[in-house]
């Protein structure tokens, strides 16, 4: 369901593993996944972490069976929301590697990724309304804030879905490369920032995350608070006196 791999000391690899079900983020998927992450976050040891499903499909989408039955009552009650949550709160560097299709749920798994990396043959959609419901999980939140209003409608309203380069021109992946070499990329993207200052990219992801919360000026005044605990960090003064050694730092994490 889901593998955990560790292809370097400083990164953890979520693979999502439902070959048959064409990697549909089920309930018990999601809080493996949480859990995973919750893991990551605890194991100092851990600077980023890369997630990824097959080569021919990220996550395809919720699970449909679960919903045939259910009512608004048990859509209320579900505990989805929560799982979906600690995704949305795990502190550390997030890069997804995405390869083949991208869709409801799996788009949504993707935009709790900080970074993000396609195959050229990718493909990202929100079809849902095609079942007769509407995204649940950031579909109409996240997505138009990444990508504008407008074409958050056209994948919402009309389900179809976009392609790697548009998903790359409007904002709601970094970069593209050839199909199948996505996740050669994000371990690379995770190699490299399992080097930078662990501190520094926490409050730094932090703060970049609050812009969807916060106005301008609270915004300006919660990161120039973040700015200044960092001058408190053993990182900070490492950081420094490497630089003016001409030495690479030596992070702690403190």
């Amino acid at each position: 369901m889901l593998l955990i791999e560790r292809p370097g000391e400083a990164i953890t690899l979520l693979r999502l593993n439902r070959p048959d079900r064409r990697n549909a983020i089920a309930t018990p998927l999601l809080a493996a996944i949480a859990d995973a992450l919750d893991e990551a976050a605890r194991d100092d040891a851990v600077r980023a972490v890369v997630i990824t499903g097959s080569v021919k499909v990220f996550a395809a989408g919720a699970d449909i069976g679960e919903m045939a039955d259910k009512t608004a009552v048990g859509a209320l009650a579900d505990v989805r929301p929560a799982l979906w949550a600690r995704l949305r709160a795990f502190p550390k560097p997030l890069v997804a590697a995405v390869e083949g299709w991208c869709l409801g749920a799996g788009n949504e798994l993707l935009m709790c990724c900080d970074l993000a990396v396609a195959g050229a043959g990718a493909k990202f959609g929100q079809p849902e309304t095609n079942l007769g419901i509407m995204p649940g999980a950031g579909g109409t939140a996240t997505l138009p804030r990444l990508v504008g209003r407008t074409a958050a409608m056209k994948m919402v309203l009309l389900g179809d879905p976009i392609d790697a380069a548009e998903a790359r021109a409007l904002g709601l992946i970094a970069a593209v490369v050839a199909d199948g070499g996505a996740l050669d990329e994000a371990l690379a993207w995770a190699t490299r920032l399992a080097t930078r200052a662990p501190l520094a990219l926490r409050q730094a992801k932090a703060m970049v995350t609050a812009a969807f919360d916060l106005p301008h000026q609270a915004h300006l005044q919660a990161e120039r608070q973040a700015f200044a605990l960092l001058f408190s960090t053993a990182d900070k003064a490492e950081g420094v006196a490497a630089f003016l050694e001409r030495r690479p730092p030596d992070w702690t994490g403190t």
